[in-house]
């Protein structure tokens, strides 16, 4: 008896905690797993849809179609033998909400049209301003939902793989070697260790739409899309 109110009066110590925290996922490829931290708060609808594509087993054994050096790695669409995976109805563009595309954190893929982002993403390898929301005249940007917090080191050693032409129009970054998502599951927010001093922070304040920077090589690089950007 002594036992059983020990471990409930645990859990209820630890359930506001549990509450707290932002979910994680871990991301198991080909080449070692990622780990994630969701933020909700920020992206309520496109944390919601990418969580619902992970309960639905959508990412299993899809793969990272894109990479570019310098610049993205993205995936989550195709199957190894490059069937599109059906993808449910596109969501509304949150790249409003103050995150930033900084090296290190996870987004959207998405069409031309603002809101079309359905079920890609991408990691950003480097701090991509040109991807971020300006203003819904200016420019809508691509929606930041999550940071990773370990593992970024796999997404390094994924773009650094050699890439070339694909089987689909307009694919020109595939790896040449396929980079399996071997599946994405929730973790225990109990079991969440604590987030490193070097994990990467998406919330510095944007720069004014009047005073941007010239862009870089790497601003300058393609838009991530659900489908190849052609040339």
């Amino acid at each position: 008896m002594l036992n059983r109110l020990l471990a409930l009066l645990t859990c209820v110590l630890l359930a506001p905690l549990a509450l707290a925290a932002n979910p994680h996922i871990l991301m198991a490829t080909s080449m070692g797993d990622v780990e994630i931290e969701l933020f909700p708060d920020q992206s309520p609808k496109t944390v919601a849809n990418f969580l619902g594509y992970v309960a639905d087993g959508h990412y299993t054994d899809t793969i990272f179609h894109r990479v570019i050096g310098g610049f993205v790695v993205q995936g989550g669409g195709y199957s190894a033998d490059m069937v599109e995976k059906p993808t449910h109805d596109p969501i509304p563009n949150e790249s409003s909400n103050g995150l930033r595309n900084v090296a290190g954190t996870i987004a959207m893929a998405r069409h031309p049209m603002p809101h079309s982002a359905r079920a890609q993403f991408y990691f950003n390898l480097s701090d991509n301003a040109s991807l971020d929301f300006r203003d819904a005249a200016f420019g809508w940007g691509y929606t930041v939902f999550g940071r990773v917090i370990r593992g970024m080191d796999v997404v390094r050693n994924i773009a650094s793989q050699p890439t070339g032409l694909g089987p689909l129009p307009g694919m020109r970054d595939m790896p040449l070697t396929p980079i399996v998502i071997k599946s994405v599951k929730t973790l225990d927010p109990v079991a969440y260790a604590a987030v490193p001093a070097d994990a990467p922070n998406p919330f510095p304040p944007a720069p004014a739409a009047t005073n941007l920077p010239s862009p870089s090589p790497a601003d300058a690089a393609p838009k991530p899309a659900d489908e190849p950007v052609k040339p």
